[in-house]
């Protein structure tokens, strides 16, 4: 019977796996949609309807990040970065509630849930920083080099030379022939052919 606590285990990361794999397409499947992606990303695959781009490209993602030779290292790096993230938005959604009291929620709770979430994702943050801070600080300068990228490829899209554009907007299309896919509305791939 010792085998049961094992066998559950692995169910239990698999499903666990299995969710974080479905959610994290979404996220780049909706961060195309909203511009800040490519446009290949921002496809549904018509006979699944799923966004098949965006699984195919975490895929590769996964792919490449196992190609590290220190895991440990990389789930450093990560669920830094995580933690900081979703702690900014945790202090974002505090800074709306002090800012507009009166705004419509769907969900309002008390401020103590909040606050206390607010101080252990500010615990998770700095501590990694007294204990280890190279892959603490090798998170934040992962993170903020999503800023130039930002206004390289989001911002200043519109500025880009025609011809690559154009390649963009062919890459587009042939990965909606070769995936079945088609976009779920009107996005800036147009606007990229038509300028």
């Amino acid at each position: 019977m010792a085998w049961i606590m094992p066998v559950f285990v692995a169910c239990s990361t698999f499903g666990g796996v299995n969710g974080g794999i479905f959610t994290s397409s979404r996220l780049f499947f909706v961060g195309a949609r909203q511009g800040h992606l490519p446009q290949a990303l921002a496809m549904i695959n018509l006979d699944t309807v799923t966004p098949m781009p965006s699984l195919i490209f975490v895929c590769i993602l996964s792919v490449i990040m196992c190609l590290t030779s220190d895991v440990f290292l990389l789930i450093n790096y990560v669920s830094f970065i995580e933690i900081l993230i979703v702690g900014v938005s945790a202090s974002c959604l505090l800074f709306l509630r002090w800012r507009r009291p009166n705004m419509k929620r769907p969900i309002k709770i008390n401020l103590i849930i909040p606050i206390t979430f607010l101080l252990i994702c500010a615990a998770l943050c700095v501590l990694p920083f007294m204990t280890d801070p190279v892959p603490a600080t090798m998170g934040v300068i992962i993170t903020l080099c999503g800023i130039p990228v930002y206004f390289v490829f989001v911002y200043w899209f519109d500025k880009w030379p025609l011809p690559i554009r154009r390649c963009l907007a062919k890459f587009t299309m042939c990965m909606q022939k070769l995936l079945f896919s088609v976009p779920t509305h009107h996005g800036t791939m147009g606007k990229a052919i038509d300028d």
